[in-house]
Order: C-alpha cells, then sequence, then structure tokens
C-alpha cells in the first residue's frame, strides 16, 4: 500500500511498552460473542470508510476527507433502504474506486513499468463467503469483479489473466490502461525513477488503499478492500489487499475489518485476523485495534490504520501512520476524521 518507509516523529514501539499496551487491555466478557441485545438494535445499521494510512499533504487533505464522507455516506443509503452489508461496502468502495483521489480503481499508483495492477477483497461475516482478484488490470472497479467471484465461482481468489477472461465471461467491460492513469500518478512515477529521488518523499501525496465495513439492519457484517499497490512495485506483486484475514475478514460472530498500509508488514501479522482474535478474547474494537497495529509495528516494523466494527454496532478507525482519512454513518450522524484525535461529527439528512 501507498505508506511512507519512515513516519517522523513516531516513536519506536520497545517491547516494554508493547507488553505494557498488552497488560492495560483487561478482557471482558466474551458473552456479547453471541447475542444481540435488544437494546443495542437503535445502533444499526453502521458504515465506516478508510481512504489509506499514509502521509497526506495539506493541500490534498480536504480531498481525502471529502471523499470518504461522500463514500460513507453512499454506503450508509444504502443500508437506510434496507440493502445488506455486503451492498454497502462494494457501494462504497465503487465510490472511491472511482475517485481518481485514491490509490485504487481511476487514481490507482503505477508499478515499476508504468502499468496499474489492482487488488480487491469482499467478505460477508454470515457465510464467511469471499471473493479476491488480484493483479488486475483494465478494469474500472475491481471490487465489483471481487464480488462476482465470490457470488459467481466456488473459488476465492483469481488473478491477473485468470480474472480477465472470467470478467469477460460475466460481462464485465475493458476500459484502456490510459483511464486508470492520472497526471498526478505518472508525475509520481517519473519522479520515483529519478536517480537522485527520495522513495519517503515519492510516497508522500498519494492516499492509499481503500476499505469499508459495516453492519446492517440483521446483525451482518461485510468488509471490502482495493488499491492499485505500492508504487513502482514489481510486475505481477500481489499484496496484503486480496489475502484473506490480512486485508480484511469479516465473522458475524466477531465483527469485520479492512486493513491498510505496509502490505508486507500486514500479511507478516495477518492482520484483520489478529484484531478480530483479540475482540474474540473480549477486547473492544479500539482496544482489539490498537493492539493488531502494536503488534506489526512491533514484529514487521509496518505503520497503517484499520476499520474494525463488531455486530452490535461499535465501530473504530484506528491508525499508526500520520494521518488516515476515515468516515463513519450510524444513526443518521455523519463522523469523519484525518489526524489523531479527530472525531467531527454532522448530521445526515435522511430522505423519507
Amino acid at each position: 500500500m501507498t505508506l511512507e518507509q519512515t513516519e517522523p516523529g513516531m516513536q519506536e514501539i520497545k517491547p516494554a511498552s508493547f507488553m505494557s499496551l498488552i497488560a492495560t487491555l483487561k478482557p471482558v466478557s466474551t458473552s456479547r460473542l453471541s447475542t444481540f441485545p435488544s437494546q443495542l438494535i437503535d445502533m444499526l445499521p453502521v458504515v465506516v470508510v478508510h481512504g489509506g494510512a499514509g502521509h497526506i499533504p495539506k493541500e490534498r487533505s480536504e480531498l481525502s476527507t471529502s471523499g470518504v464522507t461522500s463514500a460513507v455516506r453512499a454506503g450508509y443509503a444504502v443500508l437506510r433502504g434496507g440493502g445488506s452489508s455486503m451492498d454497502a461496502v462494494v457501494e462504497a468502495v465503487t465510490y472511491l474506486e472511482n475517485n481518481p483521489a485514491f490509490n485504487a480503481g481511476c487514481g490507482s499508483v503505477l508499478n515499476v513499468k508504468g502499468d496499474v495492477e489492482m487488488d480487491a477483497f469482499v467478505m460477508e461475516g454470515k457465510t464467511l463467503g469471499s471473493g479476491a482478484v488480484s493483479a488486475v488490470r483494465n478494469i474500472a472497479n475491481p471490487i465489483q469483479l471481487a464480488r462476482l467471484v465470490m457470488d459467481k465461482t466456488s473459488h476465492l481468489c483469481l488473478t491477473a489473466e485468470g480474472a480477465k477472461q472470467f470478467a469477460r465471461s460475466m460481462g464485465v467491460p475493458e476500459v484502456p490502461q490510459e483511464s486508470l492513469i492520472t497526471e498526478y500518478s505518472r508525475m509520481r512515477w517519473r519522479k520515483n525513477l529519478a536517480p537522485d529521488a527520495n522513495p519517503v518523499e515519492c510516497q508522500m501525496g498519494k492516499m492509499g488503499t481503500v476499505g469499508a465495513v459495516a453492519v446492517d439492519s440483521q446483525g451482518n457484517v461485510a468488509c471490502a478492500t482495493s488499491t492499485g499497490g505500492i508504487l513502482n512495485k514489481m510486475e505481477g506483486r500481489v499484496g496484503d489487499t486480496p489475502c484473506i484475514g490480512c486485508g480484511g475478514y469479516a465473522d458475524n460472530m466477531v465483527g469485520a475489518v479492512s486493513t491498510t498500509g505496509h502490505g508486507e508488514a500486514i500479511m507478516k501479522v495477518v492482520l484483520a485476523k489478529h484484531i478480530l482474535y483479540q475482540m474474540e478474547q473480549g477486547q473492544s474494537v479500539e482496544a482489539a485495534s490498537d493492539l493488531g497495529l502494536a503488534c506489526m509495528k512491533f514484529r514487521a516494523a509496518g505503520l497503517g490504520g484499520v476499520i474494525t466494527v463488531d455486530p452490535q454496532g461499535h465501530w473504530a478507525a484506528r491508525f499508526s501512520s500520520r494521518q488516515m482519512a476515515w468516515a463513519a454513518a450510524q444513526k443518521d450522524t455523519l463522523h469523519y476524521g484525518l489526524y489523531e484525535g479527530e472525531n467531527f461529527t454532522q448530521s445526515i439528512d435522511v430522505q423519507h
């Protein structure tokens, strides 16, 4: 995912501090995993989106914030209209794939040859159904193709040429590579190829992987994650996004997670599943998310961010990177933020 390799001002997590964090996370009753209290029904539905963890320059911060808030509104409208959590996350991520400000769909970063290769993943928590595509080209909305893999095949992931042939069989239109490449992405690709290129500076200014998680009115959870990968990656490189348990995971018994950040580090700790395991042990969505990110930084030297929900509608947007654009919609209220500690709110006008 698009994320700088060093994070100024971010202190390294030492073994002692990591263990101190673990000690502060007190287990709570796990009975919530198998119950659906009536008093929590008014917390549903809920949808949360992220636009990628990393370093977003000030001049592009408004693009990131407006993008995720518009996407979460689109997903929330689906839920309010009676749609499923899967419908909602796919709608939200499709919106972000169609926004050239984000590293997914038409805003994807370029590989070492100057081409776009994209990964995407969806999962629903009722039956653990999932679908993914990796290293796909000429597809405007990889997240929709990933859903077709889930709905129309017995496989979990299709890649490259096989995914292309499947898309054709499903009537998914192909688009020219040029339509997925922005002038901004091309400029950054060329800049990164320069002999004197600063790798940290070259990774700045591009929002990363996009994702969404949701709980519908029936308590079903789902996740969706989509990305163009990392800038100047080797041709054929596949990151964490399409790998089940890494780029995302959804289970009605526990919750749903979508991740963003250093892809290889996310894979090393299987971040999404790691967070849900902590929730199975009784941790809250916030504590489990923080613990997963701390583990990834301590064990794999990686930074990132996550959005997490449980079946009762509790949600969290947490990150160890400098910034992460995120937004959530619940009880007709929009929440959003970009920097640590931010949680701005505004009312959502619902058309009845």
